[in-house]
């Protein structure tokens, strides 16, 4: 019998997302808090549409020089990583008002995505035909997180709590949703693990 210890599905892909369990939550938050968010939806939404931009940019460079332009490869990262906060934040996941700025750091929740030095030149023609089982899987587990958020708004009212298994369930599905769109968003060509971890 073996004593090494075996990486995790999907430790060693080169984006990191994770959350801090929080221990408590306030239980009149839970309400309020897409109200609240609002002003980073707003920003949120015009910084998507620019990534979406800088995504077709770096497409036909990554054709050309098989490079995703640094520069755009950061703001698209960035763009994410303000995301997520927003998305922990509005998910009930942290009741920390989430700062408006998109640096590593600042908010406890982790979202870091390695720089490729180099990518497959027609990789970003077919990627998305690849990432499709990937989406059957994450139809169905989100459908699943989804029933376990509903129950956890319950959790949090009653307890102030959100039950761990069902955090660590959530953080898992957006994790591999985040590796599947860092994929598909040509910002990796590793192929993401099926795996919640």
């Amino acid at each position: 019998m073996s004593t090494e210890a075996v990486a995790a599905p999907g430790a060693g892909y080169p984006l990191r997302y994770d959350v801090e369990y929080p221990e408590n939550l306030s239980r009149l938050l839970i309400f309020v808090k897409w109200l609240l968010a609002i002003p980073h939806l707003i920003i949120l939404y015009a910084l998507l549409v620019v990534a979406e931009v800088m995504l077709l940019i770096a497409f036909f460079a990554i054709l050309f020089t098989r490079k995703f332009p640094k520069g755009l490869f950061d703001f698209v990262v960035n763009t994410l990583r303000w995301n997520a906060n927003v998305t922990a934040y509005v998910g009930l996941l942290r009741d920390d008002y989430p700062p408006f700025s998109w640096d590593a750091g600042k908010y406890p929740v982790t979202y870091e995505v390695d720089y490729p030095e180099q990518l497959s030149r027609w990789a970003p023609l077919y990627k998305w035909l690849l990432a499709l089982p990937h989406y059957a899987v994450l139809l169905l587990l989100i459908i699943g997180a989804a029933v376990l958020w509903s129950i956890a708004c319950l959790a949090i009212l009653i307890t102030g709590r959100f039950p761990q298994g069902m955090f660590n369930f959530i953080v898992g599905v957006m994790r591999w949703n985040n590796r599947v769109t860092a994929y598909v968003y040509f910002m990796r060509d590793e192929y993401p693990p099926f795996s919640l971890k």
